[in-house]
């Protein structure tokens, strides 16, 4: 048990839509990504998709709904079984939790992200 800088862990990489995990909660990777432009619509049948924006701004689109500006401060939370895209105009840096072994892509085409750890 020990303090996680996430501002050094996001230091360790530059990729976007490369998640990693950072620590582990109950059966969930916590983990940060860095993104700009806009991942595929998708969903997720089995669990919510949780958003804390760390650095930046994301727009969430929800399918059938106006977009939603998520700024850094703030969380957003997606129900399952909702089509979402997260996207952003310049890099956004987000903390995501999600249970252990769920793809990121959702039911997209798109790869999974292989979801690395950072340790230490």
């Amino acid at each position: 048990m020990k303090p996680i800088n996430i501002s050094e862990k996001l230091a360790l990489f530059s990729s976007h839509w490369d998640p990693h995990v950072v620590s582990d909660y109950n059966d969930n990777d916590v983990m940060v990504v860095k993104f700009k432009g806009e991942y595929p619509f998708h969903k997720h049948e089995t669990t919510d998709d949780f958003f804390y924006v760390l650095e930046g701004e994301m727009i969430m689109d929800i399918e059938g709904k106006p977009s939603q500006v998520v700024k850094a401060g703030e969380l957003f939370v997606v129900p399952k079984g909702v089509v979402h895209r997260p996207r952003a105009e310049t890099e956004v840096k987000v903390l995501l939790i999600e249970p252990k072994g769920e793809p990121n892509s959702g039911d997209s085409d798109r790869e999974p992200a292989p979801k690395p750890r950072i340790s230490g």
